[in-house]
Formats: structure tokens, C-alpha cells, sequence
């Protein structure tokens, strides 16, 4: 069985797409990784990259081509300064040239080095790219195909193999292997709740202190997402226009301006009374943050995906400030070990690729996460808390990814919120309901959504062909 990480489904990374944004650019430093193993990246006078079917139909919207030349530059989007994800592009469009590996001048023309091939696909997946470096006299050194598959998971053409289910070479095992939600619950007979399981799981990777370290950082990087978008204002870039909405309904909510950081910000909230109306509202406002930051090439957790980045984080500070008196630091670390596990159940069942299965493997998958791991906060049993992300991603099936001018703005801000909500909704009625009733499982759902995705016209994954991006009429500007 392949053995799956939670801190591959929970990534730190850059906005605004997952699949085409942090994918291509780990895409472009894997390829820097090639031409460095093969010992010709001194050769190299020129890299032309190639983009294929929903990364070239959407690619300029999602900043693919941002993203790939941030890639060869050698930047690591988790630790980047953000200032550089503008410069650099820039950079090269008015200088022709880039730092290839950060250290050697190449000629670079984004106008003529990366070509969107709108009308052709590879075969394995819509998110395909080729990578070919040249030498200074016009010859092909090296030529590589790779795959972002979703999440921020990539493949080099020579992996696919193994995803197609030819057997793979050191794959590590983990103790407690969950492929679907029968043998989690199975395993979790064993532990008071998933999470303790999923630690154990953990520690074949990293040990008690890294993985909690890891966890702490993730959930800094969220909490930092939220307060920034929450303290930010104007319009997104890219053409929509689209005004941000989280700073306005941060300032009517708040009721106090005596704040100066995310931490003194979230004790201020926790200490303020609110109606049920007020409390909707927040959840909205944590989850639109994020999302506004995403568009703007900010610094977010891929929870699964970009796309889906608020929905966590903002049930997450939900529990904090309205679900739970004194959230600590281990329930914190709780709320992510589970989220992540239930990523993982939808990743090797069906798929985490908007391109693939439309929005329903983004913000479905997310709210899933985020139910299943807020049900498990509030005290609910694992049988629950799988009960919870069944409900919630029961009522994100068939939903389209269609994004207005290939951006993940409209109608991807808001609809983080509606899945913030949903996954509120499900952890409550999880919590006062018997999973002995339960008449659908979780499996049956990750199943069923696999086959919807399936059958979804192409139009609606991902490609801006269908649905609001063909019925809103736009002008999306260079990234």
C-alpha cells in the first residue's frame, strides 16, 4: 500500500492554485534536481517548458508561469520572500534572462519559453508539462515530462507506472495502513482516537519532536493566513476586480482596534460575546481570508489543495475562539493529525485534482477533513468522526470547478466558506447522532465521488470551458 504522509497532504506553500501553481514550481525544482544528477546543468543556455492541457488552458490565471520560473530560479516556495514572486517574473520579462538553480544567467523569454498548448493533452493526466534544456548552440540536453496530480503532488513521467499499478520500489510502511475508512476505524480500536493513531503512523517519517514542530509550524502558517487577509484591503489581482471582503468584515466584527499581532487578535475574539449570526460570520470571514490571500501569491497551507486553503484553518480557529473552552496545543495538534488521515483516505481512493475530479476533490475534500477532525475535538468517537466527513463530503458530490478567468477567485473565495459551514454543520450532527444508523459510509462516498469524477465532463474540471467562466464575461491581466 502506498504510504502517505500527512504533512504531504497539509503542505506549506504559495498561492494560488495547488495543482497549478505549487505543483509546476516543485515540478521545475525537480527538474533542476535532473539536469544536477546527470551532471549537464553547467551546459544548460536555455529552458523552454511546455504546458499541456488544464495547466495551459488555466495557467495564466493560476500563475503557472510564475510558478515554473520561480522554480528554476532554485527558490523554495516554503521559505521564499514573497517580494520575489513578483520581481523575478518581471525580471525576466524585461531582462529576457534568469538565475537558473539561483547562480547561473540563462536566456529566458517568458513569452517564448513557455508555450501553452491549449488543444493538446498528455495521456496520463491534464496537468502535464515537458521541461527541455538546450545548450548554447540550439541542442536538446535534456528532456523531461512531468505531472502536478493534485494537492501539490507530482510525478515524473517514469513514476506513473507505479500509479497505474505496477509494483513501486521502497515504499515505506507505516504500522497502522489505512486505505479506506473500515481498516481506520479497525485500527483505531486500539486508541482513544485517530489521531493517536495517525501519530504512530507519523513516526516512521519523523519523530515526537519533529512531527509535533511540524505540526506547530503548519498551523502558524494558517493562523498568520488568516490574520493577514483578515488585515488586508483592495482589490485581487488579476483583471476580476474583485474586492477583498475579510478586512471589512473583520473591522465590524471585531469591535476593537487594541491588537497588534495574530496571537493577541484571537485571544481578543475569544473574549467577545457573540450571536450565532455573528459566529457564521467569522467562519466566513477566518475561511475568505485565507482565500484572498491565496489569489494575492501569498503564503498559505495546502489543505488539501490551494483552492480549498481556508476551509481548515478557518474550522480550526473556529474550535479555538467559539467550540471549545481552552483549546490547547495538543488538541491543535490533534485537529491536523486527523484532517490529514482523512486526506489521505480521499487521495488513495479518489483523487485531491480539481483537473481530475472538479471542485468536489477540493473544497468536498477539505470540509471532509475538517468535520472529521472538529468532531474528533469535540469529543466525538472515531466511528463519529467519520460520520462527519461522510456527511460532508456527501453534500459537495458533483461540485464543478469552473473558475472565472481561469483564477481561483470567483466563485473559489466564497465557496470555502459555504465549506467551512458544511463542515460545522456535519461535526454537529455527528456529535448527537449513533454511527450504528449511519446508512452510508465514507467509503461509499470517496467511491461514488471517484465515479462522479469520472463521468464530469471536461468542461467543469478546471478548465475555464464551462459552467460561470464561459457565463461571466472578464479580462484577466498578466499575473
Amino acid at each position: 500500500m502506498e504510504a502517505i504522509s500527512i504533512f504531504e497532504i497539509l503542505k506549506i506553500g504559495i498561492g494560488p492554485s495547488s495543482s497549478h501553481t505549487l505543483g509546476p514550481w516543485k515540478c521545475s525544482l525537480r527538474f533542476l534536481n535532473e539536469l544536477q544528477e546527470k551532471g549537464v546543468i553547467k551546459n544548460v543556455s536555455r529552458v523552454r517548458v511546455t504546458l499541456y492541457g488544464s495547466l495551459a488552458l488555466t495557467g495564466k490565471g493560476h500563475g503557472t508561469d510564475v510558478a515554473v520560473m520561480m522554480g528554476l530560479t532554485g527558490a523554495d516556495p516554503e521559505t521564499v520572500a514573497l517580494n520575489l514572486v513578483k520581481e523575478t517574473p518581471k525580471d525576466a520579462r524585461d531582462h529576457k534572462g534568469l538565475q537558473l538553480n539561483g547562480n547561473q544567467k540563462i536566456i529566458f523569454d517568458p513569452e517564448e519559453d513557455i508555450l501553452f498548448r491549449k488543444n493538446e493533452r498528455l495521456e496520463y493526466h491534464s496537468n502535464g508539462m515537458k521541461f527541455s534544456a538546450i545548450d548554447s548552440a540550439g541542442g536538446l540536453i535534456c528532456e523531461s515530462v512531468y505531472y502536478s496530480v493534485g494537492g501539490g503532488f507530482i510525478l515524473h513521467e517514469s513514476e506513473t507506472n507505479a500509479q497505474n499499478g505496477e509494483e513501486e520500489e521502497d515504499v515505506p510502511s507505516v504500522p497502522y495502513p489505512c486505505v479506506n475508512s473500515g481498516q481506520l476505524l479497525g485500527h483505531c480500536a486500539g486508541f482513544d482516537d485517530i489521531s493517536s493513531m495517525v501519530f504512530q503512523n507519523e513516526l516512521i517519517w519523523r519523530n515526537r519532536d519533529q512531527i509535533n514542530k511540524r505540526l506547530d509550524r503548519i498551523w502558524q502558517v494558517m493562523k498568520e493566513s488568516i490574520y493577514q487577509g483578515c488585515q488586508t484591503e483592495g482589490k485581487l489581482p488579476g483583471g476580476l476586480d474583485v474586492s477583498r471582503r475579510s478586512f471589512a468584515l473583520n473591522k465590524k466584527l471585531i469591535r476593537s482596534e487594541h491588537y497588534s499581532d495574530a496571537d493577541t487578535w484571537v485571544k481578543l475574539i475569544k473574549s467577545q460575546k457573540y450571536e450565532f449570526s455573528d459566529i457564521i460570520k467569522w467562519i466566513g470571514c477566518f475561511s475568505m481570508a485565507v482565500n484572498e490571500q491565496n489569489a494575492s501569491f501569498g503564503r498559505i497551507v495546502t489543505a488539501p489543495t490551494n483552492g480549498s486553503a481556508g476551509v481548515i484553518p478557518a474550522v480550526l480557529l473556529y474550535l479555538i475562539c467559539f467550540g471549545k473552552q481552552d483549546t490547547s496545543e495538543h488538541d491543535i495538534r490533534r485537529f491536523l493529525l486527523t484532517a490529514g488521515q482523512i486526506g489521505i483516505l480521499f487521495k488513495l481512493g479518489s483523487t485531491l485534482s480539481a483537473a481530475m475530479g472538479g471542485c468536489q476533490a477540493e473544497i468536498g475534500v477539505s470540509s471532509a477533513m475538517a468535520a472529521g477532525a472538529l468532531t474528533e475535538c469535540l469529543g466525538g468517537t472515531p466511528q463519529q468522526a467519520v460520520m462527519a466527513a461522510e456527511m460532508a463530503m456527501e453534500h459537495h458530490l458533483g461540485l464543478t470547478c469552473d473558475p472565472v478567468g481561469g483564477l481561483v477567485q470567483i466563485p473559489c473565495i466564497e465557496r470555502n466558506s459555504m465549506g467551512a459551514v458544511k463542515a460545522v454543520t456535519a461535526a454537529n450532527i455527528a456529535m448527537d447522532s449513533d454511527p450504528e444508523d449511519a446508512k452510508v459510509s465514507l467509503d461509499n462516498v470517496i467511491k461514488s465521488m471517484w465515479e462522479t469524477a469520472k463521468d464530469m465532463n471536461s468542461n467543469y474540471k478546471e478548465t475555464s470551458l464551462g459552467g460561470l467562466a464561459v457565463n461571466v464575461s472578464v479580462q484577466v491581466s498578466e499575473c
